[in-house]
């Protein structure tokens, strides 16, 4: 699973091909892991390299799969690889092998300090505080985590509503790594039309930070051409459970580039090349047509991109492809 038409080398083209919802991290140790959301939605792979470029050629392991029934087991998405207080982690997203649908947010240990070889222990589904009434309720899922001033935050989707329902970001302080301390606050709800094309959608957050700001990209509308990234911003130091602290940007930062041969792109991560330089890994089709149900189709493949920066602020710009 790896480049196509041999251009492995060049940003906004596929770099690994047939891997939605990609993530990866950067460890102490400058290695990197790559997890995603196979086509199947049956199981939780990892890759592990020394450099980004790597990545598409390593070895890839299964490292745990659905349940035959219950819990866990149907719609295995978007798995997030950490390391947090000495253990590695793993969030996803699931549903239920009777109920498809009914999906949530769980987490996985690793019970030694290779995520690539040693045993997983379930951790259960991640726990909402004892006084949260709301959060975990109903379809949730695109869990994130990130650290800031000593705190570890955990943001994810969650639908509301009747109907179609409306998934919203939520975000939340934990009280450890698979519970909550805080009662979720709503982050970011679709607002504008191009939020909600097919759906009133805003999932799949991710976070980057600079010279003392986090940006917060998501996803937003349906899976097809039209889903495209937004982001949020805030002052590091603010009260980040604040909505006040967080500016919303109006228009997409991330959308379909036909010219580029670029559609959907979304559900994005955010890492370092080995030269520090911060990288945007994203999914994206390159066609546009879509033959019944966009999430039947397994060509969402993911890319990357070198962020750019100006005024302060992160630039995402399909033109910039030669890495």
């Amino acid at each position: 699973m790896n480049g196509i038409n041999g251009k492995l080398n060049e940003y906004n083209t596929p770099w690994i091909v047939q891997r939605a919802d990609p993530y990866v991290y950067r460890h102490t140790d400058g290695s990197y892991y790559f997890t995603a959301t196979v086509p199947e939605y049956d199981r939780i792979i990892l890759r592990h390299a020394n450099s980004l470029l790597e990545l598409a050629f390593a070895e890839e392991k299964t490292i745990w799969s659905k349940h035959t029934s219950g819990a866990m087991g149907a719609h295995i998405w978007a798995p997030e690889l950490y390391y947090q207080e000495g253990a590695w982690y793993i969030y996803f997203a699931a549903g239920s092998a009777e109920n498809i649908w009914e999906i949530r947010p769980y987490v996985l240990k690793c019970e030694g300090q290779n995520p690539m070889t040693d045993p997983y222990i379930e951790l259960g589904p991640m726990q909402s505080a004892d006084e949260d009434e709301f959060s975990f309720r109903s379809f949730s899922l695109d869990a994130t985590i990130f650290k800031s001033m000593g705190k570890y935050y955990f943001v994810w989707a969650e639908k509301t509503g009747v109907g179609k329902g409306i998934s919203n970001l939520y975000i939340a302080q934990m009280e450890s790594p698979t519970k909550l301390k805080t009662v979720q606050v709503l982050l970011t709800t679709p607002d504008y039309s191009w939020e909600r094309i097919g759906f009133w959608v805003n999932e799949g957050p991710a976070v980057l930070k600079h010279n003392g700001k986090i940006f917060l990209t998501y996803s937003a509308s349906a899976t097809g051409a039209c889903y495209a990234m937004g982001m949020l911003s805030a002052e590091e130091g603010k009260d980040l459970l604040d909505p006040e602290a967080w500016d919303k940007e109006r228009l997409p930062v991330l959308a379909t580039d036909a010219s580029k041969g670029i559609y959907g792109p979304g559900h994005n991560c955010f890492t370092q090349s080995e030269a520090g330089e911060d990288i945007c890994v994203y999914h994206a089709r390159t066609y546009e047509s879509i033959e019944g149900d966009p999430l039947c189709d397994p060509n969402r493949h993911a890319m990357w991109m070198k962020v750019e920066w100006k005024d302060g602020k992160p630039v995402f710009d399909f033109s910039n492809n030669i890495q």
